[in-house]
């Protein structure tokens, strides 16, 4: 495959703009990933790519440890866009990619990244995670709880912090690949080394108090996000991260 092949496979997936913003989009995306991968890594994935590509990938600097979220905040200040924007673009040339390198390639790069780069990774492999936009998601939750965009971001972020503290950090890695990169901020903060056992009034009053409301409201609001969260993410994945809270928390997970 030539560079020009490349970039309309990489226009294509993202659907609008045409060649000049998909250009924009591998030019960010490979070099982003330059800064990440090792030298050994990055030398390979250069022997199965388009000239064009080489010189994006090539580096001789010591890897960057980051994790995705930087590398899409990273893409988007490259290309100029928002982080959803990036996201998006940087899937399809991750997308492209596995249709221009050999299997054994995209493993060995799965490989030298972190859990957290696996939706980009599924892309490459052509076998895509769904992930709901975040202003569906936020809406969906604005609906339940009677709140406006910004009230429902601060009962989404409250709950799902205290939710990573009440988790173990594996599960929270796991919801932070299904959920879209503008909800992970709160699973990060929340993240402990071993999960914090508390009742659920314990919960109920740490969502209150991150959010400043009372209780009861805080309660609606937890019922709210939960409700939407088992609906964004794949029905195992909500099993997953709430089989372990026990019974009294079934009033918020909707359990029968």
């Amino acid at each position: 495959m030539d560079y020009e092949q490349f970039v309309k496979i990489v226009g294509r997936r993202i659907g609008q703009g045409g060649a000049e913003s998909a250009g924009r989009a591998v030019e960010a995306t490979l070099q982003t990933l330059s800064e990440r991968l090792s030298t050994e890594q990055s030398h390979d994935l250069m022997g199965e790519v388009p000239p064009e590509m080489m010189r994006l990938l090539y580096s001789e600097s010591t890897p960057e440890p980051f994790d995705a979220d930087e590398f899409l905040h990273r893409v988007a200040e490259r290309e100029g866009v928002d982080l959803e924007t990036a996201d998006r673009h940087a899937r399809a040339v991750f997308w492209a990619l596995g249709q221009t390198v050999s299997p054994d390639e995209i493993a060995y790069l799965a490989a030298d990244l972190p859990h957290d780069f696996a939706p980009l990774l599924a892309e490459a492999r052509h076998q895509p995670i769904e992930i709901v936009p975040a202003g569906r998601f936020l809406d969906a939750v604005a609906g339940r709880a009677g709140l406006d965009r910004a009230g429902a971001h601060r009962a989404t972020e409250a709950v799902l912090e205290t939710l990573a503290e009440r988790i173990t950090p594996g599960e929270v890695e796991d919801l932070i690949t299904r959920l879209p990169v503008q909800l992970h901020a709160p699973l990060k903060r929340g993240v402990t080394v071993k999960p914090t056992r508390m009742p659920v009034e314990e919960f109920i009053r740490r969502i209150a108090e991150r959010e400043d409301v009372p209780p009861e409201t805080a309660r609606e609001h937890a019922l709210a996000v939960f409700t939407t969260l088992r609906e964004s993410i794949p029905h195992e994945e909500f099993l997953d991260v709430t089989d372990h809270l026990p019974s009294e928390y079934a009033p918020l997970l909707s359990r029968s």
